[in-house]
C-alpha cells in the first residue's frame, strides 16, 4: 500500500484520476478493514491537509461546508448551530472526542451508510453534495448520491469537495434525534432528523427523514396535512404514524424490525417538536438527545 499527502485540491482529483482513493480522518475505512468488511486500497491520498476543504462559506443563498470539516466543528461552530442547529445535533453524536476530531462530514456522505447520523439532518435542510473531477463539478441531490448501503453514486474518480445548504428562512428550526443504548461510540439504532418552519403559530414546511430504518436515509412523504396546523399534539401523532409506516426496518442484534418501526415514529415526534420550538426562538443546546434526555443518559 502506498500513501501520497496531497495538499491542493488539484492534486488529490489528480489522484484520483490514477486510481487512487482518498482518506481523511479515516474512522470509517480502516476501522471497516478491521473488521473484515474490505480491505484497505492499494494506493491512498491523503487530503486531510488541504485547508479549502476545511472551510465553512456563507453566501447570499447557501452556506458551503468544506468536506473536511470535522465533526468537532460541526458541533460547535456558531453559524452551523445557529442556522442549520441539526447538523450540529448529529455530529455531536458521532462516536467519541477522539473520532469527532478527525472524522469530516465528507468522509461521513460518501461513506453511504443508512445509520449515519449527519445524514438525515443535511436532507431535511435540502443539502447537495459537490462532486469534483479533473474533468468537471456538479451538484447532487444526497437522495440521488446514496443508492444502497455503503453505495454512492459518485464515480471513483470524483471527490466530495462540500456540502452546499440553502440558507434557512426566518423562524426555522431543525433538530435530529436518535435511539440509543448508551453515550459512547454508538451507532443509531433509529434516528429521525426534522426541518420546521413557522408561520406565527402554525407549521408553514416541515421535512422529516430517517435513519437506520432502510437501506439508504429516506424522507417521510406525506406530512402535506400537518401544514398550517400547530406543532400540536394532533400534527405530532400525524408524524409519527406517517415515519413508522413509511420505514423499512429489519431485525438484527440490536433491535427486532417491530421495535425499530415503532421507535422511528417516536424519534420523529421528537425531532419535530424540538425543531419546531427552535424555529420558535427557544433555546435547545446541542445535542437535543442530552438536552432533553433522550436516549442513554450515563
Amino acid at each position: 500500500m502506498t500513501m501520497t499527502i496531497a495538499t491542493t485540491i488539484d492534486e488529490i482529483l489528480s489522484g484520483l484520476s490514477q486510481g487512487a482513493r482518498p482518506i481523511a480522518g479515516g474512522t470509517d475505512l480502516v476501522v471497516g478493514s478491521r473488521q473484515g468488511k474490505g480491505t484497505l486500497p492499494e494506493h491512498l491520498i491523503a487530503i486531510d491537509r488541504v485547508s479549502e476543504l476545511a472551510h465553512i462559506e456563507v453566501g447570499a443563498e447557501t452556506t458551503r461546508i468544506g468536506s473536511g470539516v470535522t465533526h468537532a466543528t460541526l458541533m460547535t461552530d456558531p453559524t452551523i448551530v445557529a442556522s442549520f442547529t441539526g447538523v450540529s445535533d448529529a455530529a455531536a453524536l458521532v462516536g467519541s472526542p477522539a473520532t469527532r476530531n478527525v472524522g469530516t462530514i465528507g468522509g461521513n456522505v460518501m461513506n453511504g451508510s443508512p445509520a449515519m447520523d449527519t445524514g438525515a439532518p443535511l436532507v431535511v435542510l435540502g443539502a447537495q453534495a459537490e462532486l469534483a473531477s479533473t474533468s468537471a463539478t456538479r451538484l447532487v441531490d444526497l437522495d440521488e448520491l446514496w443508492v444502497g448501503p455503503g453505495r454512492t453514486s459518485a464515480a471513483d474518480d470524483e471527490l466530495c469537495t462540500a456540502l452546499v445548504i440553502p440558507n434557512r428562512p426566518e423562524s426555522s428550526g431543525s433538530a435530529y434525534v436518535r435511539l440509543e443504548y448508551r453515550r459512547a461510540m454508538e451507532i443509531a439504532i433509529v434516528g429521525a432528523a426534522a426541518a420546521v418552519t413557522l408561520d406565527g403559530d402554525a407549521i408553514s414546511s416541515v421535512r422529516v427523514a430517517l435513519t437506520a430504518v432502510a437501506p439508504t436515509i429516506i424522507s417521510v412523504g406525506g406530512l402535506d396535512a400537518v401544514v398550517g396546523q400547530p406543532a400540536d399534539e394532533a400534527a405530532l401523532a400525524a408524524v409519527s404514524e406517517a415515519s413508522s409506516e413509511q420505514a423499512a426496518p429489519i431485525s438484527d442484534l440490536r433491535a427486532s424490525d417491530r421495535y425499530r418501526r415503532h421507535m422511528i415514529g417516536v424519534m420523529a415526534r421528537r425531532a419535530v417538536e424540538a425543531a419546531a420550538r427552535r424555529a420558535s426562538g427557544e433555546t435547545i443546546s446541542v445535542p437535543v438527545n442530552r438536552a432533553l434526555g433522550v436516549g442513554a443518559q450515563s
